[in-house]
C-alpha cells in the first residue's frame, strides 16, 4: 500500500475570497437594507414625553428667579385683593367731593346705628360703682343745650302719656314714684368728652310703661321736654332694667339744673340721649318726620349707645 503524502503548507491555506462576494458584502454593510423594499412598514418614531405645564411655562427673570404664567383663577384673586386695597383711597377721594360728603357721613352713621342695635344686650347691664367712686354732687357738671332752667312750674307739672298705650293721659310725679325706687351708681358719658360717676334714683321705665298698658312690642319711645328739647329711644333700651325715669340724684329730688322734676337716666346711652325736663312721652312705631332727636337731626348718631 502506498504511503499517504503529507499535506503541504500551501495546501493548508484558507481558500482565497471571491472578489465578487467581497464586493457584495461590503455594499451590504455600507448601505442598510430598506424595509420598504422588503414590503415592511417602517415603525413610527416613539413620541417624546410631554413636559409638565408648570415646567413648560417656567422662565427665568433677570436675577435668575422663576417666572411663571398666572392662571385666570389666580388673576381673579389678585384683582379682588387689589380692589380691596383701593377701597380706603376711593372713600377718601369721595369725601373730597362736596356733594358726596353729607350722604356718605349719613350712611356711615346709619351703619353705626344698625350695628349698635344688633350688638345691644337687653339684659347686659352697664357697670355699677361703689359709693367711694361717686364724684361729689358739686362736681357733677350742669349740661344744657339752651337754658339751664326752663322754669318748670314744679307744683303743677304733669307727664303726658300718648301713643300706643291703653291708659293715656296726664300723670303726676307721685304716680311715677309709686313703683319700687331703683338707686344706682353709674357712669354718665358726655359726647363732648367728659364722664363722671354719679348717684341716681328713680322708677324703672319698664315698670311705668307696663302700668299704663304700653305696647311693649312697639319700636320707639318719643319724649318732649319743657325746654323744647326732644328725643327718641329704641324700645329695647327703654325696657332695659337700668333705664330710669329719674327723679332723684344723691338721695335728693332733682334740682332744676339737672332736669327737675323728671329726666331719663340710661347708663347704656350717651348723655345727649338722656333728656331732661320731661313733659311728654309717646309710644310709637313711626317717628315724627324731622323729629328723631335734637342733636340727631343735626348729624349725631341716633342710637347713641355705649
Amino acid at each position: 500500500m502506498a504511503d499517504e503524502q503529507p499535506t503541504s503548507a500551501e495546501d493548508r491555506r484558507e481558500p482565497a475570497d471571491d472578489p465578487k462576494a467581497s464586493a457584495t458584502e461590503s455594499a451590504n454593510q455600507e448601505a442598510p437594507k430598506s424595509r420598504e423594499s422588503d414590503g415592511e412598514i417602517p415603525r413610527a418614531e416613539e413620541p417624546q414625553p410631554e413636559q409638565p405645564a408648570a415646567f413648560a411655562s417656567a422662565r427665568s427673570g433677570p436675577a435668575g428667579e422663576e417666572v411663571r404664567d398666572v392662571t385666570s383663577r389666580e388673576r381673579g384673586r389678585i384683582n379682588r385683593r387689589e380692589l380691596l386695597k383701593l377701597v380706603p383711597l376711593i372713600a377718601i377721594g369721595a369725601f373730597a367731593i362736596p356733594k358726596l360728603q353729607e350722604p356718605l357721613l349719613m350712611d356711615g352713621v346709619g351703619l353705626s346705628d344698625w350695628a349698635s342695635g344688633k350688638l345691644f344686650g337687653r339684659h347686659r347691664e352697664a357697670q355699677t360703682f361703689s359709693n367711694n367712686d361717686v364724684v361729689p354732687f358739686d362736681r357733677f357738671p350742669y349740661n344744657y343745650y339752651d337754658v339751664v332752667d326752663p322754669e318748670v312750674d314744679l307744683g303743677r307739672w304733669t307727664l303726658t302719656v300718648e301713643g300706643l298705650v291703653k291708659r293715656p293721659g296726664e300723670y303726676k310725679l307721685q304716680q311715677v314714684q309709686v313703683f319700687p325706687k331703683v338707686v344706682q351708681n353709674t357712669r354718665h358719658v358726655c359726647v363732648e368728652g367728659w364722664d363722671v360717676v354719679g348717684n341716681f334714683g328713680g322708677t324703672r321705665a319698664s315698670d311705668f310703661l307696663r302700668s299704663v298698658g304700653a305696647d311693649l312690642t312697639a319700636r320707639y319711645l318719643e319724649v318732649e321736654c319743657a325746654d323744647e328739647y326732644y328725643e327718641s329711644i329704641d324700645m329695647a333700651t327703654v325696657l332695659h332694667p337700668q333705664t330710669l325715669f329719674c327723679y332723684e340724684m344723691y338721695g335728693q329730688p332733682l334740682d332744676r339744673g339737672h332736669g327737675a322734676p323728671l329726666r331719663l337716666q340710661m347708663p347704656t346711652k350717651l348723655g345727649y340721649k338722656q333728656a331732661k325736663y320731661l313733659n311728654t312721652i309717646r309710644v310709637t312705631n313711626v317717628l315724627k318726620g324731622g323729629k328723631r332727636g335734637y342733636w340727631e337731626d343735626q348729624g349725631y348718631s341716633w342710637y347713641g349707645g355705649l
